[in-house]
């Protein structure tokens, strides 16, 4: 019933505070603290108030697991275009309902009953599966809480949970109702139906020139140029913060010596291998070498190609089996092994040739180790420089003073619109970091920007500089598009207007047969359709129609590639027989009950709220998760 409590809450109180918390939004910065609502308090429910410390910390919660679903971190304004703050508080209304209710009530749990809920948490249970007062503390202070927070929450969790119970635990669905829409789902349907593709109706002419004309006027704002905008932007990174100028050669070669194996190469040998499936094969083989055979000649005789022997380049470590790792480095270079007994099978092998070992000069290595130091060097370096370029900022200067005063390159990149897309209509030439595109377009000419994370060490100060409004386009300039789109149109037309033909005759008591006579499209069936489920040339729409009306109802929709027309005739339908005991009748079974609950719970939160009173501190949520405008 925990499960059905919070889905109470996002359903019908998230529906109510939705609603209450646009209004609410709009005037944010304007409306100050509703009567009766602390300072520290988000919302109060008759007597029982939800903290604003409570807020923040469910909607950082919220936030965190929309952000595992997207990948990165969401923004203030992001989180608040999805309505995390209204669904966040939403939740936290319905609990404190919830608690007023029980607390009236005067439901309670003891100690010791308490005491067994939480140590039956799966959460706080060890690899055992036995409780674990470690576990129990790791989880908590993931989770943002002290314990004796946590006990006090859990306890009210629990009232809720009896309350909850009390109300709607034991209601289930009615085996009419479940044998209904058992029925309903597994009805499947059969459909006879023509086809009208692009390909039947034929290449589209371009438009004559008032035609063109008409359609732009009519359709400008579709045309139109989006907002684009200019920045500038500095980075800085270990790379460009790196000197390699100050990397004195006693250090280089001091690295050079300390990373002395990094440059060592050791003797290494090109290897063929030969496996026998026995010791005593492998010992014939070797005196046939012995007694003046070559490797070659014993390959050929075997029908061994060199994909089949050759082994490549190794160093001595490379080998895996130690026995054959000493035979190969054992032999002369151009000499063959006898038998060598290894691990999984018994081999000869032999040496193609042997690349002594080396080590690479310090001049040939002294660039990548300078480089290498330089780098190093940065990286250490800029935290302090973040501070300080961060410093800066909040003392007002501009990135060009800034790139100035901290030998930064200022970047100015061609103008972009709200998708990243330059002028052109291609994507534009922009720095990969994250929130640059949105973050432009929620800020403005004359606005300090958050520093942006750039690749794994780096960091992006950027400013807006310049705002091309949206405007509209002429025609010349867009025709190739608007011509596009005209034949886009005019197809979709045609496919329309065929189909419609069609269903005309259709309806008028042609048959399907006839049809396919006069326009030579085929008549194509369609067997065991499910509602709301494609299937071939059967998209969604396609699917409702087939189940709008009864045997023999015919329809238009449109074709699952999203391009064709399909003209269909309802010709069958089949209704299974209701098996109660059936396993997809019992989880509809379970799923109907839980939505019955659920609506309960969620009516009666709903009216607990209304009775109670319900107060919200817009001002002070609105500071709280960061969008406050004053």
């Amino acid at each position: 019933m925990l499960d059905a409590l919070r889905k109470g809450a996002g359903t019908w109180v998230a529906k109510l505070f939705i609603a209450l918390l646009i209004m609410s939004f709009a005037v944010w910065g304007i409306s100050g603290f509703l009567t009766g609502v602390g300072q520290n308090t988000a919302a109060k429910v008759g007597d029982t108030e939800v903290s604003l410390f409570d807020f923040d910390r469910a909607y950082r919660q919220d936030l965190g697991r929309l952000a595992q679903q997207f990948g990165r971190q969401l923004t203030p304004a992001e989180g608040a275009a999805l309505g995390v703050p209204q669904q966040t508080l939403g939740k936290l209304v319905a609990e404190a309902a919830m608690n007023n209710t029980a607390q009236n009530m005067k439901l309670g749990v003891s100690d010791e009953r308490l005491a067994t809920i939480i140590q039956s948490d799966p959460a706080f249970q060890g690899p055992g599966g036995r409780y674990d007062k470690n576990r129990l503390q790791q989880v908590l202070r993931a989770s943002g809480y002290r314990e004796d927070e946590y006990v006090v929450e859990r306890r009210k969790v629990a009232e809720r949970a009896q309350l909850a119970e009390g109300i709607a635990g034991s209601m289930k669905a009615p085996m009419t109702y479940l044998e209904v829409l058992d029925t309903y789902q597994g009805e499947t349907r059969s459909a006879d139906y023509l086809m009208v593709t692009p390909e039947f109706i034929g290449e589209i002419e371009d438009p004559a020139e008032d035609v063109l004309t008409t359609y732009f006027e009519e359709k400008k704002e579709d045309f139109r140029a989006p907002e684009f905008r200019e920045i500038k932007y500095v980075t800085l990174t270990p790379a460009s913060l790196a000197r390699p100028d100050d990397i004195s050669d006693d250090d280089a070669r001091a690295e050079y010596e300390r990373r002395s194996e990094d440059f060592f190469q050791p003797e290494r040998r090109k290897i063929r291998q030969m496996s026998f499936p026995s010791q005593q094969a492998a010992e014939e083989a070797a005196q046939e070498l012995a007694n003046g055979k070559t490797f070659d000649e014993l390959m050929g005789e075997r029908n061994l190609t060199d994909n089949d022997v050759t082994l490549g380049v190794m160093a001595k470590a490379d080998f895996l089996d130690e026995a054959i790792g000493d035979a190969a480095f054992s032999q002369e270079e151009g000499a063959t092994s006898g038998a060598v007994e290894g691990r999984f099978s018994t081999v000869i092998v032999n040496v193609e040739e042997i690349l002594p070992e080396s080590t690479k000069p310090f001049e040939d290595v002294k660039d990548e180790i300078v480089q290498s130091l330089a780098k190093e060097q940065a990286e250490r370096e800029i935290l302090d420089l973040l501070d300080e370029v961060e410093d800066a900022r909040a003392g007002g200067a501009l990135l060009d003073e800034v790139g100035e005063r901290f030998s930064l390159t200022v970047e100015t990149p061609a103008a972009f619109d709200a998708s990243g897309n330059g002028e052109d209509g291609k994507p534009a030439a922009l720095p990969e970091a994250e929130g640059l595109v949105a973050g432009t377009f929620d800020s403005d000419i004359g606005i300090e920007n958050d520093v942006l994370q750039f690749g794994e060490q780096g960091f992006l100060w950027y400013d807006v500089v310049k705002v091309i409004p949206s405007r509209e386009r002429t025609l010349d300039e867009v025709r190739a598009d608007v011509i596009a789109a005209w034949k886009k149109d005019e197809l979709a037309k045609r496919l329309s207007d065929t189909a419609a033909d069609l269903l005309a005759k259709t309806e008028g008591g042609t048959p399907f047969i006839a049809l396919s006579a006069e326009t030579g499209l085929e008549v194509k069936s369609a067997t065991e359709l499910k509602r709301n489920t494609p299937a071939g040339d059967f998209g969604r729409d396609a699917v409702s129609a087939v189940f709008s009306g009864p045997i023999g109802t015919t329809a238009i929709a449109e074709a699952n590639d999203g391009e064709g027309r399909v003209v269909l005739k309802v010709t069958g339908s089949n209704v299974p027989e209701f098996q109660k005991d059936a396993p997809q009748v019992a989880a509809l079974g379970q799923q109907l009950s839980q939505q019955i609950q659920d609506t309960l719970l969620g009516q009666f939160i709903s009216d607990r709220e209304t009775k109670a009173g319900v107060e919200i501190n817009n001002a002070g949520i609105a500071q709280m998760i960061g969008l406050d405008q004053n």
